[in-house]
């Protein structure tokens, strides 16, 4: 154990060494007095542009078909479903027919990436389970209307026609 007076003492002959190390560093990265200028109306031709959707707000399932690498599913709590077919530069809403636009979960079948389904609601009251044949062009309710929130699901990898629905709801109304 290092005495408590050569501990210090140790510091006092530490911080000549470490104040000249900082005022070298500040003398290195200090703006030199003939700093480039930046030649007016050379930003200009740059303007904003949107990324992604036009739309706000959060995303409750994404789904992706392997087999299609620049192909995604995107459900929301409020927007519906979309469907990216150049790997997300362009966002498609294919599910406003539907008339319910709170989806809580998107899956795409693994033996068939045409059959697409569409679990509704989430933050707000559902329609039950959709599916579609055609890689969203269409889409039809198959069920569980009266379960109001779709969490999750997942579709046999060798049939795309048996699915396992995680629900939560009641049957009153």
């Amino acid at each position: 154990m290092i005495p408590k007076y050569k501990m210090y003492d140790h510091c006092r002959r530490s911080l000549p060494a470490l104040v000249l190390i900082i005022l070298g560093i500040l003398a290195a990265i200090a703006p030199a007095g003939n700093a480039q200028q930046i030649t007016p109306g050379l930003l200009d031709a740059m303007h904003w542009r949107l990324i992604g959707p036009f739309r706000g707000g959060r995303v409750t399932s994404v789904c992706g078909v392997p087999t299609q690498p620049d192909v995604y599913y995107m459900g929301t709590p409020g927007g519906g479903v979309w469907k990216t077919t150049d790997g997300g530069r362009v966002w498609t809403p294919i599910f406003d027919h539907a008339h319910v636009s709170s989806i809580g979960a998107v899956v795409v079948s693994p033996s068939d990436p045409n059959v697409v389904y569409a679990g509704t609601g989430e933050q707000t009251q559902g329609d039950g389970v959709y599916k579609s044949t055609d890689a969203g062009a269409t889409w039809a309710n198959i069920g569980l209307r009266e379960t109001h929130i779709i969490t999750a699901m997942i579709v046999d990898p060798r049939n795309s026609d048996i699915v396992l629905v995680a629900a939560a709801g009641d049957h009153t109304s």
